[in-house]
C-alpha cells in the first residue's frame, strides 16, 4: 500500500512487481539472483478522492504512462528488497509530484528601465567589439 498527498491511497491490488536479473555490480552474484525490480502500479485502479486528481496525474505523467499504467525501474542495489524499496521511493514521488496543485498564474511585468539600459549598454559593446574584428577597408 502506498500513501500520497491528498488523502489518496494505492492498494496493494494496483502494484504489479518484476523481477528480473540485474547488470552492474556483485560479481558472479549478478548472474545467479533476480535483483532488478519493476514496479507498475495501474492508475485506473487506484480510487482516487476526485476526478479533477485522476486528469492531473494523466496528463503530467502521460509520456511515461503505457495506457493507464505508470512503470518504475530500480537495480541500482545489489539486493531484491532494496530495489524494491528504491522503485515504491521513486513510483511514490513521481505520483505525489503528479498531484500537486498547480501553481499561481505568472504575472505579467515590463523589464525595468536599468535593465533595459543594460541590455543596451552590452549590445554596443557586442557590436564595437564585432566592428573590431573587421577587415580593415581598401584603400
Amino acid at each position: 500500500m502506498l500513501e500520497l498527498r491528498g488523502g489518496v491511497v494505492v492498494p496493494d491490488d494496483a502494484l504489479a512487481w518484476r523481477f528480473s536479473r540485474s547488470s552492474g555490480p556483485g560479481g558472479q552474484s549478478v548472474n545467479t539472483t533476480d535483483s532488478r525490480v519493476e514496479l507498475s502500479v495501474d492508475l485506473a485502479r487506484v480510487p482516487w478522492t476526485s476526478p479533477t486528481q485522476h486528469d492531473r496525474v494523466l496528463d503530467r505523467l502521460r509520456p511515461r504512462l503505457r495506457g493507464d499504467v505508470l512503470t518504475v525501474a530500480a537495480s541500482e542495489f545489489r539486493s531484491q528488497l532494496r530495489n524494491r524499496e528504491a522503485a515504491l521511493a521513486r513510483a511514490a514521488a513521481l505520483l505525489d509530484d503528479a498531484l500537486a496543485p498547480p501553481g499561481p498564474d505568472r504575472r505579467a511585468t515590463r523589464p525595468s528601465r536599468a535593465s533595459r539600459e543594460r541590455r543596451a549598454r552590452a549590445e554596443r559593446e557586442r557590436r564595437a567589439t564585432k566592428q573590431l574584428r573587421q577587415r580593415p577597408p581598401s584603400g
